[in-house]
């Protein structure tokens, strides 16, 4: 839950999760519907899915108990190098080095490097001085400690250089590049997507779809939709969305709610529009799943954190309206 989350935003959904899902047993044999339903909110929904996953293969191959091996570890699904060394170091303190963005701004900054952590061979030489630098006694402490250090004192900008305990050995201290290094090359521009969503609905009832198991938010429910075209208006591309998606046909009338999201590599922004039922059944052509669903159902499923508002607003409207009156004929 930590891999890029902060953690007051973390302790919540962490305790909730913990209650509901106690043993790996208990995840094992939950469905991947109650899964992200918890998760929702958190983003980055691989983690959920992987974590799903390893409490299966936990559960067949481990006897319900994590491995402390690395190499058994690390086989298993959503667990990298920096996981695995966590892992083993905090929970088994066995003395396995560890580096996240935290760490890695400390050694730059430590040792006045001045390489783009950007470059994988930069990444590499910041894992051999981990590797080198690891108290083999306390690695667990030492890792933990370092971790913090970076998240607490040695911060991205204006780090709090005059209470850090390493500030003597520190040579961007010593040199006043601090506030310079790390370096990182320039991201690339985050492109903006504008996207048409429909809420679709036929006798008070609204269709939702399921998207892909692989992929960006896969196995989230969503509003049919899809990216705008060069040229193409929002309307004309709801209605494209809908047909190629689901394989039926639809009204679009007045938009309910534009959203504005980013991701990690892109940002968004949703627009959500009134949809008539017109004809045809839903197939399953662009999405895993459909389901027609009453309003207040809305909050039973898993859904983006984009498709918040909308959801809000559905429910909001649905108390001062009768839809199944309004949108059937």
């Amino acid at each position: 839950m930590l891999q890029q989350t902060q953690v007051q935003t973390v302790i919540p959904y962490y305790h909730r999760f913990i209650k509901t899902f106690p043993s790996f047993k208990a995840l094992a044999n939950a469905s991947e519907h109650a899964v992200l339903k918890l998760w929702e909110g958190l983003g980055y929904y691989s983690r959920a899915r992987n974590l799903h996953k390893l409490a299966k293969k936990v559960c067949e191959l481990h006897e319900e108990n994590l491995p402390s091996n690395y190499e058994e570890l690390i086989s298993l699904p959503g667990i990298g190098r920096y996981t695995a060394g966590a892992i083993l170091s905090i929970a088994f303190d066995k003395p396995f080095p560890l580096l996240d963005g935290n760490v890695q701004r400390v050694f730059a900054r430590l040792y006045a490097i001045d390489d783009n952590l950007r470059e994988p061979q930069t990444i590499q030489k910041l894992w051999t001085l981990s590797e080198e630098l690891l108290d083999r006694q306390s690695p667990g402490d030492y890792n933990q400690a370092l971790m913090e250090l970076g998240a607490t004192i040695c911060i991205p900008k204006n780090p709090k250089c005059l209470i850090c305990p390493i500030q003597r050995y520190c040579k961007a201290f010593a040199t006043g590049q601090q506030n310079i290094l790390p370096v990182k090359s320039k991201a690339k521009p985050i492109p903006h997507y504008h996207i048409g969503a429909g809420v679709i609905w036929k006798k008070g009832e609204i269709l939702i779809s399921q998207r892909p198991s692989k992929g960006l938010l896969g196995g989230l429910w969503e509003f049919a939709g899809g990216k705008q075209e060069t040229g193409e208006s929002i309307t004309d591309c709801v209605q494209r969305e809908i047909k190629e998606e689901l394989g039926i046909s639809v009204k679009v009338q007045s938009e309910i709610a534009t959203v504005d999201h980013a991701y990690t590599h892109f940002k968004i922004t949703l627009h959500a529009h009134e949809c008539k039922y017109i004809s045809g059944t839903p197939k399953t052509i662009g999405c895993q799943d459909w389901k027609w669903i009453k309003p207040h159902e809305l909050r039973d499923y898993a859904f983006p954190s984009a498709n918040q508002p909308i959801i809000e607003k559905i429910l909001k409207d649905s108390l001062s309206q009768d839809k199944s009156v309004f949108f059937h004929s």
